[in-house]
């Protein structure tokens, strides 16, 4: 059998616990805007809360809405490291958007929290525009195209 003398053993176990303080049992995370905006966003209450409130509880609006200026748009978005297969890439683990809106006197009058799964229903047009400005002419086309012959085999 192998012994450790008592100094080489101290000297593992010192090395061991060096190696192991670096270990985390929280996962990492990249923080952007208000963190647990969920739970602030629980303490307000429609046709009770007023501005006032809201900004002890959650603080300056991130933006406010360009053609309402008493709509105000909060957000919280938690980016995580991905797992072992996935390379490490970040991974979006939360995306909430908060938007609050008041009356004329300031009262909180309605209340929407969008998660990611919510941001996901939206729908894009497909159309296209066409811009009769921008359309390169013949000769434009057709001096790329022997440009593009010219440096094409090298």
């Amino acid at each position: 059998m192998f012994f450790f003398k008592k100094c080489h053993l101290k000297k593992i176990i010192l090395f061991l616990f060096i190696i192991l303080i670096s270990c985390r049992l929280q996962e990492q995370s990249n923080n952007h805007g208000i963190i647990f905006l969920e739970n602030r966003a629980k303490k307000l209450i429609v046709n009770n809360s007023n501005k006032n409130d809201v900004l002890k509880v959650i603080g300056e609006p991130h933006t406010k809405s360009i053609d309402n200026e008493n709509k105000w748009i909060y957000v919280e978005r938690v980016l995580t490291k991905g797992e072992y297969h996935k390379l490490g890439q970040n991974i979006l683990k939360s995306n909430n958007i908060l938007i609050l809106t008041f009356d004329k006197f300031g009262i909180l009058t309605n209340k929407q929290l969008l998660d990611k799964n919510d941001i996901k229903d939206i729908k894009f047009s497909n159309s296209k525009t066409e811009n009769r400005i921008t359309q390169k002419s013949f000769v434009e086309k057709l001096l790329q195209s022997l440009k593009g012959k010219m440096y094409g085999n090298r």
